[in-house]
């Protein structure tokens, strides 16, 4: 029987700041989203409804249907999250700026109080490095990472290469050598920063080191993702580092 003053110096766990995480059907990286959340700070995540597709510009459409966002932000609001973040990159670029802009406008008539998508996240880090030109490394085949260069072109964000994998499944198994590689294959001098894409793709523990190697900031999809929906409730993300989570914001200057 526990003592009565011990139930008195322990009144019950601290509270908890939420965030509600909408991910595709296949994210299989759900430890890797906590590795940048500091301890008061919960993850509730749900999941966009399985399509039977390989990886492809359909996919992307499909795990991004309006319905289904709005749907997800809907079961999530019940632990009260301060943000609502949708969590996949193709997904959230792969209409483009105005689809990106229409998910947030989704998440937030379904009762977002604050809404990040992955693609939006990345704008926004661009944006605080002051960040004009990037090198790109994907999983994605071909179609898809074009349409990432189309996005980020919108946005008058510079591609000056891209490297990808052509993976149409299981993602999630791309081991960090295979990272590594095209990250070194996509990286060009006048490129001021790299983008990992994907948030199926694992990256925590490359970033630092590849940021050392590269000399400039790497940014990777769960990261931006983390560090915008951090943001948004005025707390640091945690990285060791990772050159965005300590920048000054450029985009303010």
């Amino acid at each position: 029987m526990l003592p009565e003053d011990f139930l008195g110096a322990m009144p019950g766990p601290a509270a908890q700041r939420g965030i509600g995480v909408i991910a595709p059907f296949d994210l299989a990286l759900d430890r890797e989203l906590w590795r940048w959340v500091p301890e008061e700070v919960s993850l509730h995540v749900t999941r966009t409804p399985f399509v039977p597709v390989p990886v492809s510009v359909e996919q992307a459409n499909l795990v991004s249907d309006e319905a289904a966002v709005h749907a997800a932000t809907r079961d999530l609001l019940v632990p009260e999250p301060e943000v609502v973040v949708y969590a996949c990159t193709s997904g959230s670029f792969v209409d483009g700026a105005g689809g990106q802009r229409r998910l947030v406008e989704v998440m937030r008539a379904a009762g977002a109080p604050e809404a990040v998508t992955t693609s939006g996240a990345l704008v926004e880090a661009l944006e605080a490095l002051g960040v004009g030109s990037v090198a790109i490394a994907t999983p994605y085949v071909v179609s898809i990472t074009d349409r990432l260069r189309a996005f980020l072109g919108e946005h008058g964000i510079g591609v000056v290469a891209s490297e990808g994998l052509g993976l149409p499944g299981r993602i999630w198994s791309t081991r960090y050598s295979e990272v590594v590689e095209i990250v070194r294959a996509a990286d060009r001098p006048e490129a001021e920063a790299v983008f990992i894409s994907c948030t199926n793709l694992p990256t925590y523990d490359l970033i630092g080191p590849l940021e050392q190697e590269l000399g400039k900031p790497v940014l990777t999809a769960n990261q931006v993702t983390m560090w915008a929906a951090l943001r948004a409730m005025g707390l640091a993300a945690v990285g060791v580092e990772q050159r965005l989570l300590h920048a000054v914001d450029a985009s303010a200057a």
